[in-house]
């Protein structure tokens, strides 16, 4: 079990994303499960990265009797207090349960796969929202593939039908085709928080190559998921690939050529793919927090204990993005408030000074009763905001009413003129026959 179960689980036990909110991410420490202490060797460039960039790297052989997440009282690789370990230096990826426990801790991981991944680490898969396709197929593309100098089984695929999103693939265009050797996956449509960052071509098929097809696969085109990535609830992150070759130095450092294509490229497009994406799922991009959440009355600056109908108030709140580096002034368009009682009473989008603030104003609703001020941010790629600050409104006291109210003019006028003819018909019935 240990030789594909490592071979596929590359990286994992990154700090949680909640720590990263004061210091950021560098200088957290990550564990490396191997298969072969070689792989450290062969996909040295990327772990040099990883390291350059401040982590750092535990490597471990999954068979290891003495790993262990804690010493001395104290967890290493910031695990949670809430497991437990056991005797299996692989408890906490011993089941579909407890596999998920690594998202739902809050936890970032960098799973690898290849065509003879173990159902464990299919499970894990499964638990993160992609399921691979059967043992021992791989992708194959008779187009779409890379051209080298042996005529192979076009299962080198030179992968470009890559996700939009300049937060999760970095700014700078990746153009160079992306070199992909392994098995493929397919994403549950039923989950929302999975994304497809490099599909298939149209043209690709998933297959075992070293035998004819007696039916038609079951994953073809754009359906395939070479890479995908996933974002839980609470904003850990999961990168998932069906390709190990792709980190590997041989990959990172070769050229490519597109079948079809008369155009070479130096460099596949590897290096800057595996290194922005593992930014994305390290929390060094995309990674936002809100401070100074702030509402008072307008033209004061102490937050009161309730507010009463019709008042008018102020709201304000910080965003910051991480640059890598340090937090920077995060600047959207898209960011709404909502005044929240059993539903949205006021809804307003929030203008910011392109410094970090987010501010707007608004008339409290003439209802009374247990109000929140809600904030709930999603958007492709980056960590959700969720943040709620609940305020009492209550309606006006016996004294705080104008004294005439215009609206009720057509009352006083009926009460007086009622008052008015039961004196005419008094002073009539009492001294006129």
């Amino acid at each position: 079990m240990a030789r594909h179960l490592a071979a596929v689980l590359l990286l994992c036990l990154l700090a949680s994303a909640a720590s990263a909110e004061e210091e950021g991410p560098r200088g957290r420490k990550l564990l490396v499960l191997l298969d072969d202490l070689a792989v450290r060797s062969s996909h040295s460039a990327f772990f040099g990265s990883l390291q350059a960039r401040g982590f750092d790297l535990d490597f471990r052989l999954a068979d290891d009797p003495k790993l262990s997440l804690h010493r001395y009282g104290q967890y290493l690789y910031d695990w949670p207090r809430a497991l437990r370990p056991l005797h299996d230096p692989l408890w906490w990826i011993s089941g579909p349960e407890r596999s998920a426990g690594i998202c739902r801790c809050g936890h970032d991981m960098i799973l690898a796969a290849d065509s003879s991944a173990s159902d464990l680490i299919r499970g894990i898969a499964t638990e993160c929202g992609v399921d691979f396709d059967e043992a021992n197929a791989m992708v194959i593309d008779h187009i779409n593939y890379a051209v080298t100098d042996v005529d192979g089984d076009h299962t080198l695929i030179a992968g470009d039908d890559l996700i939009q999103s300049d937060v999760i693939l970095g700014s700078k265009k990746i153009e160079a085709p992306v070199l992909f050797r392994g098995i493929g996956h397919a994403a549950n449509p039923s989950n929302s928080l999975v994304l497809k960052v490099l599909s298939a071509s149209p043209s690709a098929y998933s297959a075992n190559p070293k035998t004819k097809l007696a039916s038609p696969p079951s994953l073809t085109g754009s359906a395939i998921s070479l890479v995908s990535v996933m974002q839980a609830r609470n904003n850990a992150r999961v990168l998932i690939s069906g390709s190990l070759d792709m980190f590997s130095n041989r990959f990172l450092k070769s050229g490519v050529q597109k079948a079809g294509s008369k155009t070479r490229h130096e460099r596949a497009g590897n290096e800057q793919f595996v290194t922005e994406t593992s930014k994305w799922v390290f929390h060094e991009r995309g990674h936002l927090k809100a401070v100074n959440v702030k509402h008072h009355k307008v033209g004061e600056t102490n937050e009161p204990g309730m507010y009463r109908i019709n008042d008018d108030l102020e709201y304000s709140v910080n965003i910051y993005e991480w640059s890598g580096t340090s937090w920077k002034p995060y600047v959207a368009d898209d960011v709404q408030l909502q005044f929240y009682m059993m539903s949205p009473y006021v809804l307003k989008t929030l203008s910011t000074d392109k410094k970090g603030l987010y501010s707007t104003s608004f008339k409290v609703p003439d209802v009374y009763g247990v109000f929140q001020f809600k904030v709930e941010y999603q958007r492709l790629g980056y960590t959700g905001l969720s943040f709620t600050k609940q305020i009492p409104v209550r309606p006006y006291r016996h004294n705080e009413y104008e004294r005439f109210i215009t609206s009720a003019y057509p009352y006083y006028a009926a009460s007086f003129s009622t008052m008015g003819a039961f004196f005419i018909f008094s002073f009539v019935y009492l001294y006129h026959k």
